[in-house]
């Protein structure tokens, strides 16, 4: 099993595949780190060399900001935005949605299960 970014690659997928399991690789920065190392696509992660493993490795820690750090960064800024009590860090301080979307109906991922309200007692 190969081992990048501090995360277990699955063997027996292909390579532009088995990439996109570190956070923060999608499809274009696999293909584009298949090409830069020289690897083909379509190959499977346990036909790879150590060699070309240890490539892939070392261009990911160098160029691409992955898995903890990325994380680490995302999390800065938004709590930057929260700091800073703009309305996006008002968002995510109260967990509503951010990015305009409607709260009177749906939302339920993000304000969490519904809360009956008490009907009026007679």
């Amino acid at each position: 099993m190969a081992r990048i970014a501090g995360v277990n690659i699955p063997t027996n997928k292909r390579v532009v595949i088995a990439l996109r399991y570190i956070h923060g690789i999608g499809p274009a920065f696999a293909k584009e780190i298949c090409e830069k190392v020289g690897v083909d696509e379509s190959r499977r992660v346990n036909d790879l060399t150590d060699a070309e493993v240890i490539k892939i490795r070392e261009t990911i820690d160098s160029d691409y900001l992955v898995e903890g750090d990325l994380r680490r960064e995302t999390a800065m800024n938004i709590k930057r935005l929260m700091d800073l009590g703009s309305y996006r860090g008002l968002r995510h301080r109260r967990k509503l949605p951010v990015r305009g979307q409607r709260t009177h109906t749906n939302a339920r991922t993000r304000k969490g299960p519904a809360k009956p309200i008490a009907g009026k007692k007679k």
